[in-house]
């Protein structure tokens, strides 16, 4: 594959830089970084135009956090400028680059797949060949985000890219913690998904698998009997210790698909119909009843911006029963519409 240079004037070109303070904006408009950053917008952009001319830029110092749901994890949080604002000059000339060596079968954080995309693709497979996805291998990585290895990433990524003085600054990046790449950065989903993205052509070109899908470092393998899922689990582990590093997790699992359902991207999926995960349906019953007893009813609006998350998983599964009984219990008039 043809390597790629001449990149490193575009990412920090002004205009790139402004494109980037836009998108990094979008949805943050009133939060303190970008306040700050605007009483000096322009000369904040000048000058970060100039540290990476001159490669002088540093990654700032990160606030680390700790989030106990869906489950516990540390997140690393950069200021919006300048680091922010880097990162999404980076992914404005590197991302149409880094998406075109996916495979379809890749879902998180690519533009117009996501997790309604993988669960169309799911549901289709499992309809329309029921004996080639009879048993399911759903496997994740340990730790994945920590345990990823700064030089094994690193050369992946010269794979493709060439240009010296950008992978200067993409090893800034990487470097900028002691190990694996932190949460929370906006460039560290695209360094994870790149870090298994020749894991993903080797299962398809190599292994022939036909039914895979991964969403960050959880997959899916349908196959017709499950000898053929316990060898390809077998090569799976000795391809990720020795290529990248990475152990599978010990919760592994493989089972027939119509006995138990595949729990994915937060639905149940069966041959014949597709459910809501039962701790998603839990947390929508618990809004729902927090929002009654409220001593001052919320507005129809207000009500509606509470539970809409809800209402759009819900639309993409076989759940007009749970929403009849859901509306019941709402006080304003919901439409609810299957997608």
């Amino acid at each position: 594959m043809k390597r790629i240079g001449n990149l490193y004037e575009k990412v920090i070109s002004l205009e790139n830089l402004r494109l980037a303070d836009e998108k990094a904006r979008k949805g943050k408009s009133h939060s303190y970084g970008v306040k700050l950053h605007d009483k000096n917008r322009e000369a904040n952009l000048l000058s970060l135009h100039e540290s990476l001319k001159n490669q002088t830029f540093k990654t700032s110092q990160y606030q680390i956090f700790t989030i106990k749901e869906p489950k516990e994890r540390e997140i690393f949080r950069l200021p919006y400028f300048p680091d922010r604002i880097t990162h999404h000059a980076i992914m404005n000339i590197l991302e149409p680059i880094w998406v075109s060596l996916f495979n379809k079968n890749t879902y998180s954080c690519i533009k117009n797949r996501g997790i309604h995309a993988a669960v169309k693709d799911l549901k289709f497979a499992l309809k329309n060949d029921a004996d080639g996805t009879r048993y399911c291998l759903k496997i994740d990585v340990r730790k994945f985000y920590p345990s990823i290895d700064h030089e094994i990433l690193k050369q992946i990524i010269r794979r493709r890219i060439k240009d010296k003085r950008l992978l200067w600054l993409l090893d800034e990046i990487i470097d900028s913690v002691p190990t694996g790449v932190p949460i929370g950065n906006y460039l560290s989903q695209y360094f994870a998904n790149i870090y298994l993205a020749y894991f993903d052509h080797w299962l398809k070109e190599v292994k022939r698998v036909k039914y895979y899908w991964r969403y960050a470092d959880d997959m899916i393998i349908l196959a017709p009997n499950k000898e053929i899922l316990h060898d390809l689990l077998h090569e799976i582990r000795a391809y990720m210790r020795d290529n990248l590093n990475l152990k599978v997790k010990r919760n592994y699992q493989v089972f027939p698909v119509d006995a138990r359902g595949i729990d994915f991207l937060g639905y149940v999926f069966y041959h014949s119909h597709t459910l809501l995960r039962k701790s998603i349906k839990q947390r929508l019953c618990r809004r729902v009843a927090k929002l009654n007893k409220r001593n001052i009813a919320p507005t129809k609006e207000v009500y509606k911006q509470q539970i809409c998350s809800w209402w759009g998983w819900c639309k993409y599964c076989d759940s007009i029963h749970l929403m009849f009984k859901i509306q019941k219990l709402i006080p304003y008039e919901i439409r609810f519409t299957r997608a």
